[in-house]
């Protein structure tokens, strides 16, 4: 049964020294479905994007044996952006293309989806908390789908405690990093922003993921109280940019196959491991699912069992 990720976006990345790579696959869909396929056979990427979608794009996906039956193209352009990173993990993006691309194409709809989508085992995507576009997870659950939504950026603005609620509800995982958290329950430690993200969706926030960077990450189940620590794999970080949502394809990947949150988180880590070892993705090879199973093995022992 496949795993479905969402978007693409071609981003130009600025570092924060000044450098910049320029033509990278990115925008969340890409990243998602790289976490699945390390550990999956079946994913597919859902996108709209225009002809100038560059040939690397193209080739990584096919090369890495993502299904793109749910890739439409069209004449608009492929949404593109500049994503300025700082030091403290502070990112901006800010779009290139025209305004009309950018309304319109990042857009899903699941009547829009191909049959074999539709009936998918689970899906990820990304929404913006002050706006949060959410019929397409509700449409996803009703149709029987496990549905992980995460944050693409800080809310502006604390939101009121029903709109709070409405978003962590609206999925069955739902996974940020610390910074979006406080933009959304205030400052505290890691476990504290968990416990009031717990609190905040009541019995119906299935799963929480804080994701903490190098500090790992800690991941806990509303309606059992159930929780773990995940540390991160000590690999030299090159770009983080798409780090998270590798993670979260990981995290939905381990979690369909076990419904076990140290499994899943495992899987989100080893993922978000190779992530950010290089600018852009690796190619999904045999060679590199091996290679995953190896940095499990040395991970698995160091994860803990906690309470929210």
């Amino acid at each position: 049964m496949m795993l479905v990720a969402f978007g693409i976006v071609i981003d130009d990345i600025v570092f924060p020294d000044g450098r910049t790579t320029m033509g990278v696959l990115g925008g969340g869909g890409p990243q998602a479905a790289f976490g699945m396929k390390l550990w999956r056979d079946s994913v597919g990427l859902a996108a709209n994007v225009g002809n100038d979608l560059p040939g690397p794009a193209r080739a990584w996906l096919r090369d890495s044996g993502i299904d793109t039956e749910g890739v439409q193209v069209s004449e608009t352009a492929t949404p593109h952006a500049w994503q300025v990173t700082e030091a403290d993990g502070r990112r901006t993006q800010v779009w290139r293309t025209p305004p009309g691309a950018t309304a319109t194409q990042p857009s899903h709809s699941f009547n829009r989806l191909p049959n074999s989508y539709r009936q998918a085992r689970a899906f990820h995507f990304g929404v913006h908390p002050d706006e949060p576009a959410l019929d397409l997870a509700a449409d996803l659950r009703r149709a029987g789908g496990v549905v992980s939504i995460a944050a693409f950026k800080p809310a502006g603005r604390l939101p009121s405690p029903e709109s709070l609620w409405k978003l962590i509800s609206a999925a069955d995982i739902f996974s940020l990093n610390v910074i979006e958290a406080q933009s959304l329950v205030g400052p505290g430690s890691p476990r504290g922003l968990v416990r009031r993200l717990v609190e905040a969706g009541e019995s119906r926030a299935r799963l929480i993921v804080l994701r903490m960077g190098e500090g790992g990450s800690r991941v806990a189940e509303g309606q059992t109280g159930h929780a773990a620590f995940i540390p991160a794999l000590p690999v030299k970080a090159v770009d983080t940019v798409g780090a998270g949502d590798a993670y979260c394809g990981g995290f939905l990947a381990g979690w369909i196959e076990s419904h076990n949150l140290i499994t899943a988180g495992l899987y989100g880590a080893v993922a978000a491991s190779f992530a950010v070892e290089q600018t852009g993705l690796p190619l999904v090879t045999a060679e590199l699912r091996a290679d995953a199973r190896r940095r499990l093995v040395t991970l698995e022992p160091l994860a803990e069992s906690t309470s929210i």
